[in-house]
């Protein structure tokens, strides 16, 4: 469960990114965050992945009170999340298999659960067969699926998904969503966020509008023209 109550965020330059935001998002959920360039969809991402605290306000989030945590808890917090960048962020002199397995050596996973566990990950997002590929060797739409398995393998409850077709094609971003939502279909709490509209009405789910730093919509259903 993630919940922010009576968030707001204040830079150090004045900008007040987000104002007064309460929101819920339920373990299970799949929600699209829209909303225009400066909205303040950067800094609730920050917010929620604890790059960044609140000026004011609480965030809860896997049981974690992120506005009290100590510098420590951090990282175990983070190993409750996947992330899924536009720009792929993968290791160009690693493999595919290595790429996802830097995850979990991370967290000091053993070789032989690596082993078993990387494979598999890699068929749920269709890659069997291109562990031994360098990222320059695979499309961009096979190196996003390279970045969600790497998401996937350490088993996180949310994956955090940043504009995460912006760098493929239209229909590899259906694709990316598919498989999104396929995870979520087996009770992964996703939260994507995205200025295209098109991916948005086709899968309907729970839609939050942010502008100016403040919810505008949320709707559990995406809405034409909203």
């Amino acid at each position: 469960m993630i919940e922010l109550k009576n968030v707001s965020k204040v830079y150090d330059n004045g900008t007040e990114a987000l104002k007064n935001v309460n929101l819920r998002i339920e373990r299970g959920e799949f929600v699209f965050v829209v909303g225009a360039s400066g909205a303040g969809k950067s800094t609730f991402l920050k917010i929620i992945m604890r790059e960044e605290t609140p000026t004011s306000g609480t965030v809860m989030i896997n049981n974690y009170d992120l506005t009290r945590m100590r510098p420590k808890e951090i990282p175990y917090f983070r190993r409750t999340m996947g992330v899924v960048f536009q720009d792929f962020r993968l290791i160009p002199r690693m493999t595919v298999f290595d790429n996802v397995a830097f995850a979990m050596r991370v967290i000091g996973a053993g070789e032989r659960e690596i082993r078993e566990r990387v494979p598999f990950v890699l068929d749920l997002v269709g890659l069997s067969g291109k562990e031994n590929c360098y990222p320059r060797e695979i499309s961009g739409g096979e190196q996003q699926r390279v970045a969600l398995a790497r998401a996937l393998v350490n088993n996180a409850s949310t994956i955090i998904a940043d504009e995460p077709t912006g760098n493929v094609d239209p229909e590899m971003s259906y694709e990316i969503v598919s498989l999104l939502d396929r995870i979520n279909e087996n009770g992964t709490t996703v939260i994507m966020v995205t200025h295209e509209h098109d991916l948005v009405r086709k899968f309907n789910h729970r839609t939050v509008g942010l502008a100016d730093g403040q919810i505008i919509t949320d709707y559990s259903e995406y809405i034409e023209g909203v």
